[in-house]
C-alpha cells in the first residue's frame, strides 16, 4: 500500500524478523562469495585454472540477486530512508560491503530491541 508516498508493510512482525535475519545471512554469503570470486579471478589471470570462476560466478550472481530483492523487502519493513537503502545496495557492489551492511543491521537491531524494552 502507498500512503502519501511512503510504502507500508502489511506483513506480520514475525515475518519481517525472518526476512531481516535472512537478509543478514545473505549479506554475509554475498560478501564472502564476492571475495572468493576475486581470488578465483586472480588465480585465473595468473595462469591458473578457470574452475573457481566457473563455479563461484553463478553462485555469487544468484546471491547478488537475492541480496537486492531482500534489501528492497526489508527496506519496506524497516522504513529505511532513501540514503540508507542506497548504502545497503552499494554494499553489494564493493568488496567487504556485505560485512559492513551486516554490522550496521546487527547494531540497528540491537538499538531497536533496547528501545523497545525501555518503553
Amino acid at each position: 500500500m502507498v500512503n502519501g508516498g511512503a510504502v507500508s508493510c502489511d506483513r506480520p512482525k514475525w515475518m519481517n524478523a525472518r526476512y531481516f535475519k535472512l537478509f543478514r545471512m545473505v549479506a554475509i554469503g554475498e560478501a564472502t562469495s564476492f571475495l572468493l570470486l576475486i581470488v578465483a579471478s586472480v588465480v585465473k589471470r595468473t595462469g591458473g585454472t578457470e574452475v573457481g570462476v566457473e563455479i563461484l560466478g553463478p553462485i555469487h550472481g544468484a546471491l547478488f540477486v537475492v541480496y537486492v530483492a531482500l534489501a528492497l523487502m526489508v527496506r519496506a519493513a524497516e522504513s529505511w530512508t532513501f540514503v540508507q537503502t542506497l548504502g545497503v545496495l552499494f554494499g553489494a557492489v564493493v568488496p567487504l560491503g556485505g560485512y559492513v551492511v551486516d554490522r550496521w543491521l546487527a547494531r540497528s537491531a540491537f538499538i531497536s530491541r533496547k528501545a523497545a524494552k525501555a518503553s
